[in-house]
């Protein structure tokens, strides 16, 4: 039941955000190493010199070749820059037992037959996606305590950039013990902005709400006051969509539910400690009861039921919508296409507002994107943190004289033209054979991501500071709707309602949460759409609990008690 992130807007970032020249985060510039040579015998597994392996070490694994891969110059995911960076910087060998174009879950389906035929698994297993095919390669036996062998060999660099949540690596704790390493994303990738018609706030003389009841007003103003001045009645106050979930990554309506101190489909903990699931707590009532409201007075579609969050998203964007609420990024996509649609629309984001007694709530972003299993047979575990300890000091916060000031390798991700300017993805055909993101070859697909740095940046530079380092210098290529977007997402951070159970589905889950998931839709769309008092969601409750969601949240806290041990 816990709400699994779609992905496919992290993707997008990149393009949007940073140009080529940067695509991860990351601070310390320790590289873990070139000063220990004299104590390399005890420390390392090999012979280690100036910060690297003498003699080349291999580090075998699997990948998955994404449609987002794109390679150059003849090579490809076994013979390129990346690996070449590898062996000549680290003296790292990366061997590939086999890769698989990543379509229709390809890479995860043959993980998969790896599992059931038991075939032995390489040194390191990367993988981003169902956290129940990483439980499964845990429960082989075959891969060894990656929290330990973290404690020794990460760099301070890298130990800052999980410490910023240390809960990220509890999907991953069995019997205390550490058996994954996280693999980070950017913080608040999809926590919730609002975002409305400034066009149609001015038409209808009205200021952003603040206030619930000034939301309101908002809302029967751009619903019945023509606020596009085409004097039809065929505007909308708010975009949304609930086909898959109330509180999701666009299109959002979790934020209604936080007004009243609730977020429906996720874990939250309880002022005991305790798990609750949010859909059944009674702070839903009231939500419900406005939504409701909402949808009888038109300020809401009737098809928002049926629209997934990206087609929600196009009520907005073809300009008959006036609000909507979803992450910082969509500034870059959809929201672009308003002011191709609509010549002359303007938008800007603002705060989420208050609800009645004063509560601001949004659904939190999991800065968890998959995990790093190392084989317990693994010759030279240390290895694999030689290579991401470099990417962590030197990559994810480039220094002005470090080797990744300009970009990961010259002629693939940046150029450099004949008077020293530097090009990137905007200028790929300045690049000999084009622009090439060949940090996406790493063994952990971004390199190393930091995860508040590029939310906290862009703040930094919406606040009128100094870009100083070459990764804020980027960022401020970033268009500006977006860094104020990002501003405000920081500044209401403490609105933030995380999802607590990241473990595997429990017993319950697996074999009643289809079943329960189907009634939370059943009874609360019919409550949204009128067709069932409010009064239902009572009844909706007991039935939730008696039918496995009381079992259910028993296995979710037997697991919440075990990670804390």
């Amino acid at each position: 039941m816990a709400f699994t992130m779609k992905k496919t807007a992290a993707s997008l970032l990149a393009g949007v955000m940073l140009t080529g020249l940067l695509a991860g985060c990351g601070q310390s510039k320790d590289s873990g190493d070139s000063d220990n040579t004299a104590s390399s015998t005890e420390f390392y597994s090999a012979k280690f010199e100036n910060g690297k392996y003498v003699e080349p070490v291999s580090i075998t694994t699997v990948f998955p070749i994404g449609s987002n891969l794109k390679f150059k110059n003849g090579e490809n995911i076994e013979n390129n820059v990346h690996t070449r960076w590898a062996k000549d910087t680290l003296g790292i060998d990366i061997k590939y037992l086999w890769t698989v174009s990543d379509q229709n879950n390809a890479y995860q389906t043959k993980l998969r037959l790896m599992l059931t035929s038991k075939q032995e698994m390489p040194d390191i297993i990367s993988f981003r996606g169902d956290q129940t095919l990483i439980s499964d390669l845990i429960e082989t036996g075959q891969f060894t305590d990656a929290g330990e062998l973290f404690d020794k060999y990460a760099s301070d660099t890298y130990k800052e950039a999980m410490a910023q949540d240390p809960d990220v690596w509890n999907p991953y704790i069995r019997d205390g013990k550490r058996m994954a390493i996280p693999l980070l994303d950017n913080a608040y990738n999809n926590d919730a902005v609002m975002y409305i018609r400034e066009d149609w706030l001015k038409n209808v003389g009205m200021e952003a709400p603040k206030t619930i009841d000034e939301l309101e007003a908002v809302m029967e103003a751009f619903t019945n006051g023509d606020p596009d001045k085409n004097g039809q009645k065929d505007t909308l106050a708010l975009s949304i969509g609930f086909k898959n979930y109330l509180a999701t990554w666009m299109s959002d309506a979790g934020w209604i539910f936080g007004m009243f101190g609730a977020m429906p489909n996720q874990w939250n903990e309880n002022a005991n400690g305790e798990l609750v699931y949010g859909s059944i707590q009674p702070e839903m009532k009231p939500a419900l009861a406005k939504l409701q409201d909402w949808m009888k007075k038109g300020y809401i579609s009737q098809e928002a039921g049926l629209y997934d969050e990206v087609k929600a998203s196009e009520a907005f964007t073809a300009g008959k919508a006036g609000i909507i609420v979803g992450p910082y990024w969509m500034t870059g996509w959809p929201l672009q296409d308003l002011k191709a649609n609509v010549p002359g629309a303007e938008y800007k984001p603002y705060p989420l507002p208050a609800g009645p007694d004063g509560k601001i709530g949004r659904r939190g972003t999991s800065v968890n994107a998959g995990a790093v299993l190392i084989n317990k047979d693994m010759k030279n575990k240390d290895a694999f943190f030689v290579y991401q300890n470099y990417l962590f000091d030197n990559w994810a916060n480039p220094t002005d004289d470090g080797p990744f000031t300009k970009g990961f390798a010259e002629g693939y991700d940046y150029g450099v033209g004949p008077n020293g300017e530097l090009y990137g993805e905007q200028d790929s055909d300045k690049i000999e054979g084009g622009w090439v993101d060949a940090i996406r070859y790493t063994l952990t697909y971004d390199g190393a991501i930091i995860p508040q740095l590029r939310i906290n940046t862009l703040a930094k530079i919406a606040n009128g500071e100094e870009a100083v380092t070459p990764y804020e210098k980027a960022m401020l290529r970033t268009i500006p709707e977006q860094i104020q977007a990002a501003k405000i997402v920081v500044d209401q951070k403490d609105s933030v309602m995380m999802n607590k159970f990241t473990g595997s589905p429990t017993k319950t889950q697996l074999s009643k949460g289809d079943m329960l998931e189907k009634l939370e839709k059943e009874v609360l769309n019919k409550i949204i759409y009128n067709k069932a008092s409010v009064d239902e969601f009572d009844s909706f409750v007991e039935k939730y609990l008696s039918s496995g969601g009381e079992q259910f949240k028993k296995e979710v806290n037997e697991w919440y008690s075990s990670i804390k041990q």
